[in-house]
Order: C-alpha cells, then sequence, then structure tokens
C-alpha cells in the first residue's frame, strides 16, 4: 500500500513560522470561539496538523451537566480517529433496539431505525454523557503543544481582511465585572462556534432562515438509584409517547456516574398551553410528572432540569471571507431526530481539513466556499427530518391525535412495520462528482487486513484523501500530472486484495459495495464521504480533474471530458 505525498504533523518551529506571513505575526492560525465538542475538536483536528489554535471560552469552568446524550455512527466514525472507542467506553452505551413512536394506547405510530449496524461500521445509535465527552476531548487537546485555551474571554468585536482576523476580546463581564480586562488577537482564520446566540455570527451579518418552529419542554436529566430498563419490563428502553395529555420523550441519558452502576435516563415532557415554564421547572411538579414511571425523590436524584425551545433554523450562510461558524452558531434542529451535536460535529471536521489545506499552502480559499453549499443542505436535511418527527409528537388536541392515529397505524401496516432508515443523507453541491453514484454520501467501511494489521479501514489505512482502487493499481490508472497533485493532497493510495502490499477486503464488504455501485475506483475524502466513484481508468481521471478544481488546488490541471 503506497502512501504517496503523505504530511508530518509540522514541528513546533514549523507551527510558529506558519503564523508569519510576508513579515505579518499573528497570535494563531485559527481562532475559535466556543469551546463545547464542536469548537474543541476543531482545535484538536487543527492541533493535530501542527496549526496553532486559540480556543476561547467565556465560562472560567467546564459546564458539568448533560445536554446532549446521543449520536450517530458517522460521529463515532468520527470519534475513533481519535482514539475513542464507541464500543469499549465509560463514557458511551448503546441499545441494540428500535426507537418507538408510541399512541396513549401503546399502539406503534412509527418506528425509527436505531438497532441496525451502519454502513460506515458502526451502530447506527449510541448514548453518551456529555460532560464527560468533553472531558475527554479537552484533556485531548491539553496533550497538543499548539493549542491555547482561554477561559473566562468573549468576543466584543471583530475585523478582517485579506491577510486575516482581529479579535477584540474582553474578559466576561459576568464573571469579571463590567471593567475586565480586554485584548486583540491577530488570526489567519475565525471560527464561530459559540452556540445559538453566536457573537461571530451576528458580527459578521448572518442571517437566520427561520421554520417558526417553537415548542417549549421541560428536560429532566435523572439518575435512578435502580436499574430503569429492567424494571419496566416489555417497555423500550429509547421511545416517545404521543400523548396529547402529555407528549413524553423516554430515552437513555448515557452510562451513569458509578462505573457498573445504574445509567443515566431523560425525560422530556412538552409544556401545554396554558402552562407555565417557570412552574413546570419546580422540583415539587417534575417529580410528580415522573411518578408514573416509577421515580421518587427517595430512589432517584435529578441532576438537571431546564426547559428548553425546540427550534428548526439555519444560518443563510455559514463562511464569509476568513470567518466560518458551526455547531448551533449555524443551525438548530429538535431533538427528535438525536442529530443535533451530530451535525456540529460533522461541521468541525468540514471545516478542519478545509484550513488545514489552506494553511499547508494546498487549498485557495475558494474551498471554503464549499464547506456552507455541503453542510447547509446536509443540516437542513437532518433539520426537517426532525421537524417531521416533532410534528407526530407535539399535538395537544385529543380530536388531532386521533386522526393522526389512524393515519399513521394505517401508514405502517401498510409498510409491514418496516421501520424508517435514519442514516442515509447526501451533502450539498461541493468538492464531490454528482455524476458518480454514492458520491456525497458516507463512504461503506469494513474489516481489512494489511501485514497483518486487522481492523476498521480507517484505524487500518488511515484518515485523508483515500484513493481506493480494485483490479487496477489506482495510482498508475491517474495520469502523471494527477499523480503529482495527488501527492500534493497526502493522497493515501489502497489496492484491494491479497498480495503483497494490498488490502484484503475480510469480510467482502467493500467489494460488495463497489459491485453494487458498479465502481473499480473509489475516492474517499479526510471525512469519509465519497468525492467520486469511477468504473474506468478514464472515467477516473476525468472526475479527479473535477475534484481537484473544486479544492481550488494551488496548480489545478484542466477539466477532461469524461
Amino acid at each position: 500500500m503506497a502512501e504517496p505525498g503523505r504530511r508530518a504533523v509540522a514541528t513546533g518551529e514549523e507551527a510558529a513560522m506558519a503564523c508569519h506571513v510576508e513579515g505579518e505575526k499573528y497570535d494563531a492560525d485559527v481562532a475559535i470561539i466556543g469551546a463545547g465538542p464542536v469548537g474543541t475538536l476543531l482545535a484538536i483536528l487543527l492541533g493535530r496538523q501542527g496549526r496553532k489554535v486559540t480556543l476561547i471560552e467565556r465560562w472560567t469552568t467546564h459546564y458539568a451537566l448533560p445536554r446532549a446524550v446521543t449520536y450517530d455512527h458517522e460521529i463515532a466514525r468520527i470519534l475513533a480517529t481519535l482514539g475513542i472507542d464507541s464500543e469499549n467506553d465509560p463514557a458511551i452505551s448503546f441499545h441494540d433496539e428500535l426507537y418507538y413512536w408510541k399512541n396513549k394506547d401503546r399502539q406503534n405510530l412509527q418506528i425509527v431505525d436505531w438497532q441496525s449496524q451502519s454502513a460506515s461500521g458502526w451502530r447506527v445509535r449510541y448514548w453518551f454523557n456529555q460532560p464527560m465527552m468533553e472531558k475527554r476531548l479537552l484533556d485531548i487537546a491539553a496533550t497538543i503543544p499548539g493549542i491555547t485555551l482561554m477561559r473566562g474571554w468573549q468576543g466584543i468585536g471583530l475585523a478582517q481582511d485579506d491577510t486575516g482576523v482581529t479579535l477584540s476580546l474582553q474578559r466576561n463581564p459576568e464573571e469579571a465585572g463590567p471593567n475586565g480586562e480586554a485584548r486583540t488577537l491577530r488570526s489567519r482564520f475565525l471560527a464561530g462556534t459559540d452556540g445559538a446566540n453566536s457573537f461571530v455570527r451576528e458580527a459578521l451579518g448572518i442571517e437566520n432562515e427561520d421554520k417558526g418552529y417553537f415548542f417549549d419542554w421541560l428536560i429532566l436529566d435523572m439518575i435512578p438509584g435502580f436499574d430503569y430498563v429492567a424494571s419496566r419490563g416489555d417497555e423500550p428502553a429509547q421511545w416517545q409517547l404521543c400523548d396529547p395529555a402529555r407528549p413524553t420523550t423516554i430515552v437513555p441519558g448515557g452510562p451513569g456516574p458509578v462505573p457498573g452502576g445504574p445509567a443515566r435516563r431523560r425525560w422530556e415532557f412538552m409544556v401545554l398551553p396554558g402552562e407555565s415554564a417557570h412552574e413546570m421547572q419546580k422540583p415539587e411538579r417534575a417529580w410528580e410528572l415522573l411518578a408514573p414511571w416509577g421515580l421518587t425523590p427517595e430512589n432517584s436524584e435529578f441532576e438537571r432540569s431546564a426547559v428548553y425551545r425546540f427550534q428548526a433554523r439555519w444560518a443563510k450562510q455559514w463562511n464569509k471571507g476568513r470567518c466560518l461558524i458551526g455547531g448551533d452558531a449555524a443551525h438548530l434542529m429538535p431533538p427528535f431526530a438525536g442529530e443535533g451535536m451530530c451535525a456540529g460535529i460533522r461541521d468541525a471536521v468540514a471545516m478542519a481539513w478545509r484550513l488545514n489545506g489552506i494553511l499547508d499552502g494546498t487549498f485557495g480559499l475558494g474551498v471554503l466556499d464549499s464547506y456552507t453549499t455541503e453542510r447547509i443542505e446536509h443540516a437542513k436535511h437532518y433539520i426537517n427530518f426532525s421537524q417531521e418527527l416533532g410534528q407526530i409528537i407535539c399535538i395537544a388536541d385529543e380530536a388531532v391525535a386521533r386522526d393522526r392515529d389512524a393515519r399513521m397505524i394505517a401508514d405502517l401496516a401498510a409498510r409491514r412495520g418496516a421501520p424508517v432508515p435514519s442514516d442515509i443523507c447526501q451533502l450539498g453541491r461541493g468538492a464531490w462528482c454528482v455524476e458518480s453514484p454514492h458520491a456525497g454520501e458516507l463512504s461503506v467501511q469494513g474489516i481489512v487486513e494489511i501485514a497483518g494489521r486487522r481492523g476498521r479501514f480507517d484505524q487500518v489505512v488511515g484518515q485523508g484523501w483515500v484513493l481506493l482502487g480494485r483490479a487496477q493499481d489506482p495510482i498508475s490508472s491517474l495520469t502523471p500530472e494527477q499523480r503529482d497533485q495527488f501527492a500534493q493532497i497526502g493522497g493515501i493510495a489502497v489496492r484491494l486484495g491479497n498480495g503483497a502490499g494490498q488490502v484484503r477486503d475480510v469480510e467482502g464488504t467493500i467489494g460488495r459495495w463497489l459491485d453494487r455501485i458498479a465502481a473499480e475506483f473509489v475516492l474517499i475524502r479526510p471525512d469519509f464521504y465519497v468525492a467520486l466513484a469511477a468504473a474506468t481508468p478514464e472515467i477516473l481521471q476525468a472526475r479527479f480533474a473535477r475534484i481537484i478544481w473544486e479544492l481550488h488546488l494551488s496548480q489545478p490541471a484542466p477539466l477532461a471530458a469524461e
């Protein structure tokens, strides 16, 4: 297996030099505002490539209460690149069950597939404790010399020009008082992962597209003192009760605080018309709502109680000049599909490979435009899916609920109870070939082996621009100029087979995928999405030229016709 053009991580001296361009001094290659999971992951992905990163967080201490509780197979795949194994980690759990939506009589209205093993090599759904996960990410970031974490600071102004961004910072007045210290920071790029009320988004003048979806829900994160799932008999571990008297979400909350002990659980209760959000948050009201589920002050404890407004919106633009936004700064969605944080993690990976490519001189600034076009459409898919699921449950009128029940029970029977898949989604237009089968979607991952090492493809082969070939050598199937370009982007060439230097497809997973899409070659991007698929060297060459063009490579080849 050849790895032409594979780059090593920059040394400390090289990283320092990266912050000097034409005599201008920079405090950081990339400044990131917001040190939640999205911003911290972005910092890690940049810092591991030798970038100098300043991660800015307005709060002085880590927020130790749950927010997100679930993620999907794609996020498991991303976390695996950091050494976090979702199958064997104390902060992560899974339930091999479908995701049920039931009416007040416990009849199934909808079933979502959260049980399958995904084509990308991981389970469709995992459950986790966000504070534990965030601490893991922060611990990883702390081991990377190029990452500086500034706690207790917030952005109050920004200005950008052709070569960088000047950020005005102030000590958080909620913690340091109104006359807190101020400073400026100069970086080559700025990423705003600073939440729904994003300073960066507002400073850039980026507007939101709002779907006008607003529902208040009480979120209760609980630590039962017993095995809740076992105590409930045949009741699912993860489900929605679509009872107009009180629409309710009942799902896992990740592992418990004691290893091997009872797991966390989450309940979400819709605030009904005429009810007070303030009254709903009172402990006595929360215990009343939990009583039918077997939780009492004697056998369980509160971890968090809060009323959240579920919304559906996205920013109209995610990059502007040298600034980008991601996570809740770029999109908000109802939680019913469990995809809110997942979308933010995808944002971090999509920003990282583009910024790394620009900072090492491989890509032009124009590659940032595809970040917006690809990610907006992908996020909109999950926003719309989440809203559709929300329209099932957010019904408080008995007559409307009866009509819904009759329609959905009939629809479910018509498809013989088959669950709805939740793991297929395509990127918006960008750095991938629309003519290619499976392009713009996640690549399939199987178990492979080379030189006695066996495991998932990503862990055995590596992450980057991976050109996979089957009957023919993928490198020799490119033109000489394209081989140089492939080396320039740090490409990894892989040929399936049983010969020396070839990668053995242990279970035949990848071979069956290539058969299904009638491809002999596939180019996989650093975010694991398929850039192109081709059946012949000639088609490979034409489509590879288009990808290079989309990447704004410093010396692209002219486009060729297929």
